[in-house]
C-alpha cells in the first residue's frame, strides 16, 4: 500500500509536466520551472485586497476546492513563510508518536485509527507536514475511507507540484525552494530514491546525494533554504 502511494504521487508529478528532475516536458512551456518571487508572494498573501490573501487562500484549501491551480498552491505553500505561526523546526508530539507507529509491519484497525488521529493532530499544528499527510492517506485508504483519502491525496499532490515547479534541483542556480528541511526528503522519497549524504553549502543551500531504489542510479539535488532561514531567524533571533 505504501509503495503504491509513492508511485501514485510520482506519477502525478510527472503527468503534471515535470520530469523527475523538475524539468518541463517537451512542448509544455506553461509548466516550465519558475523560481518563486517571494517578495511578490509576501506582498500578495498579506494584502486583504489580493485574491491570494492568506486567510482566504487557506479557507479555500480547507474547503477542499479542486479548482485551485498551480499559482494558488505556490502562494499557499510559499506564503506560509510569512505567517505568524511559521516555524520550520517545530515538531509535535503527535508526529513523533505517529512515526513510530506507522513504520511497524502491518497495522490493526485500532492502529490505523490511531495513525489517522495522530496525523490530524500533527496537521492541525503544521498544515504542510507532508510526511503526516502521507501517513494519513495510507491509513484512510486502509480503512476504506477512499473519498477522504482522495481529498488529502489531491492536496499532497499539488503541494509537491508547487515545490517541483520552483526549479529543476540539478544545481544551485536551479535549486528547489522549500519552506521546511523535511520537505527535501519528501521530494526525494516520493521519487523512489534514498538520501545517502547531505551537506549544507554556503550561503543557503542543502546538497543531497541520492541513490535510486534500483541501486543503479545516483543523483545530486540542491535545495534553496535562504528564505526559510531568513524568516526563522527573524522570528527567533536567539537561534542564530
Amino acid at each position: 500500500m505504501r509503495k503504491i502511494l509513492i508511485g501514485i504521487l510520482t506519477a502525478f508529478v510527472l503527468a503534471a509536466g515535470f520530469s523527475a528532475t523538475g524539468a518541463a516536458s517537451k512542448g509544455d512551456k506553461k509548466n516550465a520551472p519558475e523560481r518563486p518571487d517571494l517578495e511578490r508572494i509576501r506582498s500578495e498573501v498579506l494584502d486583504p485586497r489580493s485574491p491570494y490573501y492568506y486567510p482566504k487562500l487557506m479557507a479555500r484549501y480547507e474547503q477542499n476546492e479542486t479548482v485551485m491551480n498551480l499559482q494558488d498552491y505556490r502562494h499557499l505553500y510559499y506564503g506560509y513563510l510569512f505567517q505568524e505561526d511559521f516555524n520550520p523546526y517545530r515538531h509535535s508530539e503527535a508526529s513523533t508518536k505517529n512515526e513510530s507507529l506507522y513504520y511497524k509491519n502491518g497495522h490493526t484497525r485500532a492502529e490505523l485509527d490511531s495513525i489517522i488521529t495522530y496525523a490530524k493532530e500533527a496537521l492541525a499544528d503544521n498544515p504542510f507536514n507532508l510526511t503526516q499527510m502521507n501517513f494519513l492517506i495510507y491509513a484512510l485508504r486502509a480503512r476504506g475511507k477512499t473519498n477522504l483519502a482522495n481529498i488529502w491525496q489531491y492536496r499532497l499532490n499539488h503541494l509537491l507540484q508547487a515545490i517541483i515547479s520552483s526549479g529543476t534541483g540539478t544545481d544551485k542556480e536551479n535549486a528547489w525552494y522549500v519552506i521546511n528541511p523535511r520537505h527535501e526528503y519528501n521530494i526525494i522519497n516520493f521519487q523512489n530514491a534514498v538520501a545517502k549524504d547531505q551537506q549544507y553549502e554556503e550561503p543557503y543551500f542543502d546538497r543531497i546525494e541520492v541513490e535510486k531504489k534500483n541501486g543503479k542510479e545516483t543523483a545530486t539535488y540542491y535545495f534553496n533554504i535562504r528564505n526559510m532561514l531568513e524568516e526563522y531567524y527573524r522570528k527567533f533571533p536567539d537561534k542564530q
